[in-house]
């Protein structure tokens, strides 16, 4: 049987680790010894503690329910280091109502949009971001308003570029601090000026918080739910992959506006069955231990940070130190004029190295490409002499 896909999958745009993927396996099959800077998937460990705490968890002969459906048999203290985490860090209260349980931030941010996005719904992306947002749009048969991001305003929107129409019929608003790709910050006031602007045209916005911990030099990212009245209007995406090096781990929480938090229940009780409760013990682990498990790992990505940049400075390429974020975010050498996907290509074929152009996560991104800090300070560095090697000629 010839069977033909929904036709909303044809309005996906091809993912973009996914082409990278290809790539690297087509260039592996000829023999090429490849450096992927591409992925920011952790290269070192999860934080023993929280290890242990699984371990314990999933051994324990007294829980006879540890093999069950999440779903069934939740862990309550996890709500509960939620709550405590968000009081400790940013000083809200938050409410039982107010707290989703979720398998990290990508999945949730596909059955959030289920759960708010009708068929037409408009919503608007920025651009240069996260693929992910779009695609839950798609999913929705929803559209997408891109807001673009611009290095002159230090990759922070400008809410006046959205057109009055767009603003009348938007149903959500996605944002991303500290950015990917940009590794861009944002302070209390940005989050202020954006809730004001989504209380004035009745739109929910949604924060993904993903980066909050990978900060650097004194630097801690803000919640959007710490301005007054945010908790109305927002939610938050918080996930613990990349603070603690947990990404295959799967364990974040959407917090904020109860009745968006609502819908996001109503869709994961019919979707999905919770995680594994060992799991969701070595959660509680993680969030109660959270600012001193990830200071070590920030040592790491800072050291790692440090290099690239100077690297790069040193072949005069110009570029920004980040605060925040696993990445670095860089304009493409000149003699590409722009082009990141030129750069990216030329730097793959010549010098065997992966990096994220730019222009796959939208046009605004063009002109840019991304490092990943998660790999071995020797691979980087290997990586970084190839590249200047080959695109400093």
């Amino acid at each position: 049987m010839d069977l033909s896909p929904a036709n909303r999958l044809e309005k996906l745009p091809p993912y973009l680790f996914a082409a990278l993927r290809k790539k690297i396996a087509e260039k592996k099959a000829k023999g090429v010894k490849i450096i992927n800077l591409g992925i920011g998937d952790p290269d070192f460990p999860t934080p023993d503690p929280i290890v242990q705490e699984l371990i314990r968890a999933v051994t324990d002969p007294e829980d006879l329910n540890r093999h069950r459906y999440g779903c069934d048999v939740p862990v309550s203290d996890l709500t509960r280091a939620v709550k405590d985490f968000y009081r400790r860090r940013y000083g809200v209260s938050l409410s039982d109502e107010q707290i989703a349980i979720t398998s990290g931030s990508k999945d949730a941010i596909v059955q959030f949009c289920l759960g708010i996005l009708n068929p037409g719904d408009l919503a608007i992306s920025p651009q240069p971001g996260y693929p992910t947002y779009n695609i839950g749009h798609v999913f929705c048969s929803a559209n997408t308003y891109y807001l673009p991001l611009r290095r002159q305003n230090a990759w922070l929107p400008d809410f006046t570029e959205i057109p009055p129409e767009v603003a009348s019929l938007a149903r959500l608003l996605w944002l991303n601090y500290p950015n990917n790709p940009t590794s861009a910050v944002a302070d209390l006031a940005f989050f202020q000026t954006a809730v004001d602007f989504a209380r004035k045209n009745n739109i929910l916005l949604c924060h993904d918080s993903a980066y909050s911990e990978n900060t650097y030099d004194g630097y801690r990212s803000p919640s959007i739910l710490q301005v007054p009245g945010a908790l109305d209007t927002a939610v938050e995406f918080y996930s613990l992959s990349k603070g603690l090096n947990m990404t295959g781990w799967r364990v974040g929480c959407v917090v904020g506006n109860a009745s968006a938090i609502k819908a996001l229940k109503l869709v994961k009780e019919n979707s999905d069955n919770g995680m594994l409760r060992a799991i969701q013990f070595a959660a509680v682990k993680a969030f109660d231990n959270l600012e001193r498990l990830t200071q070590p790992i920030n040592e790491v990505y800072q050291r790692r940070r440090d290099m690239v940049t100077a690297a790069l400075m040193r072949a005069g390429w110009p570029v920004e130190v980040p605060k925040a974020t696993i990445y670095i975010w860089a304009p493409t050498p000149g003699k590409y004029n722009g082009s990141s996907a030129a750069f990216a290509e030329d730097i793959l074929e010549k010098a065997g190295v992966v990096v994220t152009p730019g222009r796959g996560y939208g046009v605004t991104g063009d002109g840019f490409y991304r490092i990943s800090l998660t790999y071995p300070d020797e691979v980087i560095r290997e990586a970084l002499e190839r590249i200047v090697e080959v695109a400093g000629q």
